[in-house]
This record gives C-alpha cells, sequence and structure tokens, in this order.
C-alpha cells in the first residue's frame, strides 16, 4: 500500500466518527465472519513480511460484511499498538492507516473539512 491509499481508507472511515464504540463493538463482534466462522485458534499467524501479511488478511476477512467497522474499531480501541488482523489489514498497513486517521480525526474535530 502507499500513501494515498493509507489516506483513502481513512477517508473513508469518516462516516464512522459519530458511532459510538460500544455500537462498533457489538456490531463487530456479532457480525464479524472471525467471530463466528473461525476456530481461532486455527487462524495462522503474520510472517512480518508485507506482501503474504496483506494477502492473509485479505483471504481471512474476504466476505466479511463488517470490515469497515472492525477497522474503524480497532483503530480507535489500540492504535499504534494494533496486532493481528483486523478489517482485512495486517498490523503493519494499520499502523500506517492510524496515522492518516488520527490526522483527519484531529481536523474533523476541530471543525475543517477534510
Amino acid at each position: 500500500m502507499n500513501r494515498d491509499k493509507y489516506e483513502e481508507t481513512a477517508a473513508h472511515l469518516d462516516r464512522y466518527a459519530d458511532v459510538p464504540d460500544e455500537v462498533l463493538a457489538e456490531v463487530v463482534t456479532r457480525d464479524g465472519l472471525c467471530f463466528w466462522a473461525f476456530d481461532r485458534s486455527e487462524i495462522p499467524e503474520l510472517s512480518g513480511m508485507d506482501t503474504p501479511d496483506r494477502e492473509l488478511a485479505a483471504r481471512m476477512c474476504a466476505g466479511c460484511p463488517v470490515i469497515d467497522e472492525c477497522l474503524e474499531l480497532e483503530l480507535r480501541s489500540a492504535g499504534e499498538d494494533t496486532v493481528g488482523v483486523w478489517g482485512a489489514l495486517p498490523d503493519t498497513d494499520r499502523r500506517r492507516v492510524y496515522r492518516a486517521w488520527r490526522e483527519r480525526r484531529m481536523r474533523l474535530e476541530g471543525g475543517e473539512q477534510g
């Protein structure tokens, strides 16, 4: 992913800015495929290499109806400390998205248009 893609992903999440954390958590745990479609002990671990990890994250989350909500929730709750796969992204990509997301939210909260 490049910087523009991280910023585009962050901008895509703006629609969730006013959704309470507890609502996001309920939706993700209720509808997220990883919470009910997989035996969590069988989920493969990330390799630490960008391309294989992106491919694994995309496969693990394929067809999940709450990818965006999941990503928003993880950015809010873990921020730079994120690990694993959330929102169809490996942790390395989420850390980069987080930076763009945080900057956008600071601007939005300050009343500026993104």
